[in-house]
């Protein structure tokens, strides 16, 4: 084997530098695909989205209606208890939210919860086409009322 002398360096080894290529690609995919997983494990809501004022009032016939749109499109991966354990949960690539979770809905205004309703985000479909602006609004009032206070048992 013959080795070239390099400039500045020791001899030039085409099979190391070969491999040192490849471990930097290698680098550099592992670290895209780390930035893919950690960019689409949050939601992106819009700042005006956030601001959005929930229009319908949550009145009994408003949950009762938001209820029937739950349990018709949201109950099979968020489950009947709105505790994140439907039965299609264990098979999708995001875990569904806990809506029970007070602590949780606490950091969420209800214009966030409209905006991801209305845009979805995979695995879960948008509803914009779905349900009507009153419908998804209704939908937010449900789920609002699924939220176990922190204080009971």
């Amino acid at each position: 084997m013959t080795f070239v002398p390099v400039p500045g360096g020791g001899p030039a080894n085409p099979g190391a530098r070969r491999w040192g290529i490849v471990l930097i690609l290698l680098g550099i995919f592992i670290l895209g695909a780390v930035a893919i997983v950690l960019t689409g494990s949050g939601w992106r809501v819009p700042g005006a989205a956030k601001k959005l004022k929930n229009p319908v009032p949550a009145t009994e016939e408003a949950v009762d209606d938001g209820m029937f749109n739950y349990m018709k499109h949201c109950q099979s991966c968020h489950g009947k208890d709105g505790d994140g354990k439907g039965e299609r949960a264990p098979n999708l690539s995001v875990k569904p939210s806990d809506f029970t979770n007070a602590g949780m809905m606490g950091e969420h205004t209800d214009g966030e919860l409209y905006w991801q309703i209305t845009h979805g985000r995979p695995p879960m479909p948008p509803f914009q086409t779905k349900l009507s602006d009153t419908e998804r609004w209704e939908l937010v009032d449900y789920l609002r009322s699924l939220t176990k206070s922190p204080y009971s048992n």
